[in-house]
Parts: C-alpha cells; structure tokens; sequence
C-alpha cells in the first residue's frame, strides 16, 4: 500500500490546487458551480466579500438559474474588481474545498 495524495473527483490532488493561483482556483470552481448549477456556492463565496451586502439585489429565483449565475458571475467581478486582497486565504480555500468535493 502506498500513500499518494488525496485526489479531487475530477483527478486534482490538494497540492496541485494549493499550487494554482487564486485567479485559476476561482474559474475552476466557478465552471465547475456553473456546470452543476450549484447557486449555493456562488452565494457562499459571495457573503465572504466586503461589499456582500450588493448581493441581495439578486432575487436567486429556482426558475431563473442560469441567469442568476451569469449574474452572481458579473457581481463578482463588479465587487472584486479582480482583486482578492484581506479575503484571499479565505477564498481560496473555499475554491479549493469546493473542487475537492466536486
């Protein structure tokens, strides 16, 4: 029996996500949310940003999804402007989790 990492169910170990950058994490994650239609996790990435409060201009309607995540996606952008700063660990480890279960 030998010890090798723990793998992502799409093949990724944790060293080789930790390794990415966040910019990289963000749009694995993000693709992976938006293949899965998981709102949930745009949501929860969201609520960690400073500006969450702009969130809930969104209503996250069960009939309007795929909208929603191309919404959450522009707010995300909008309220990051690309930039991580003070909530960089914990996005990226929210990113990291999220593809590790996925």
């Amino acid at each position: 029996m030998t010890d090798t990492p723990a793998a992502t169910p799409g093949g990724a170990s944790f060293e080789e996500l930790d390794a990415l950058s966040t910019e990289e994490l963000r749009e694995r994650a993000f693709a992976l949310a938006r293949e899965h239609r998981d709102v949930g996790f745009y949501w929860s990435v969201l609520r960690h940003l400073p500006n969450a409060d702009e969130a809930t201009v969104l209503d996250g309607a069960p009939n309007s999804i795929g909208p929603t995540i191309d919404e959450a996606n522009a707010l995300w952008r909008e309220l990051t402007g690309h930039g991580y700063e003070e909530s960089a660990p914990l996005l990226r480890a929210a990113f990291i989790d999220y593809l590790m279960k996925h």
